[in-house]
């Protein structure tokens, strides 16, 4: 990690070149904000510019948006940021794609780590188990969504909603170091950002699903030459590392 963020002091002095310090608000759904917290400290200290990071549900951010929240750099969904380009609330020329990160199942160090190897295999531990953790659909996390559609397709649905531990926003992963649910199911990288919690692994593969992040600028960003440098950093051939470490992939 060392040359990695050799590589990203590099990288932000060229980007930022002599601008002066400024404030960015950062608006971002919660499975990236892992990636942005570990590039915040060099992107700070090698430009003296200040970032001000606000993660929510990508539903939220985008209601949030919406009603007039003021930010200068946003990452969520492509979808999401289509809609907000068409209201007038984000430039839809900065937008790039940034990662993208499957779901995983958790359970609290110590404990037996389920067979999810297989969909079969998948669907009984969740039927075994006393209580399940994720998004509440109704927050607009894309985990929460898809996983009820998903319970709905495997012909579970009642079951996991009688046990469901739903968690409006946040990192569902501590529900089970917290002891409120047996397992949990979240996005990959807000797993990996859980002390105490264990990433069995990602569900199989035949019912993955990736949500792909993108990053783009306010309409009218208060510090636009910040606003570009932090935007295109994340973007970076050197956040790459980062991204990976996190539990998440290049677009």
């Amino acid at each position: 990690m060392r040359r990695t963020f050799i590589s990203l002091s590099l990288a932000l002095m060229a980007l930022c070149g002599g601008a002066s310090a400024a404030e960015l608000k950062v608006l971002t759904a919660g499975a990236f904000k892992p990636v942005i917290t570990a590039l915040a400290p060099a992107f700070e200290q090698e430009t003296g510019h200040r970032l001000v990071v606000d993660n929510d549900t990508a539903g939220a951010l985008q209601r949030r948006i919406g009603k007039g929240e003021v930010f200068d750099v946003v990452v969520l969904t492509p979808a999401a940021l289509d809609d907000l380009a068409k209201a007038g609330k984000v430039d839809a020329g900065t937008a790039t794609r940034l990662a993208r990160v499957g779901i995983g199942v958790a359970v609290k160090q110590g404990t037996p780590a389920p067979d999810i190897g297989s969909v079969a295999a998948f669907r009984q531990a969740l039927l075994a188990a006393r209580t399940v953790a994720y998004i509440d659909p109704a927050a607009g996390g894309s985990s929460g969504v898809y996983l009820s559609q998903l319970f709905a397709t495997m012909g579970i649905a009642p079951q996991i909603q009688a046990k469901a531990v739903l968690v409006p926003d946040g990192l569902v992963a501590q529900r089970v170091v917290d002891g409120q649910a047996e397992i949990a199911i979240h996005q990959i990288s807000e797993i990996l950002a859980v002390p105490g919690a264990v990433l069995v692994g990602p569900i199989p593969a035949e019912i993955q699903n990736y949500t792909v992040y993108a990053g783009a600028m306010a309409v009218a960003p208060r510090e636009p030459a910040a606003a570009k440098a932090f935007l295109a950093l994340l973007g970076s051939t050197q956040a790459r590392d980062v991204l990976e470490h996190k539990g998440m992939q290049g677009p």
